[in-house]
């Protein structure tokens, strides 16, 4: 497809669909964040005996 076949706003419809830079910094944050929780409850489960 070439470039006249998508508008001027399509065009800048795609420029602006992207996450801003904080919003990905954010989300790697809490994804961090919910990663370390989980691992903390693993090691409490082990450190606590949890056994079969």
């Amino acid at each position: 497809m070439s470039d006249k076949a998508i508008g001027d706003e399509a065009r800048t419809f795609v420029e602006e669909d992207r996450a801003p830079m904080g919003m990905t910094v954010r989300v790697f944050i809490y994804l961090v964040a919910v990663h370390f929780i989980v691992a903390f409850f693993f090691l409490l489960f082990y450190l606590g005996g949890a056994r079969e």
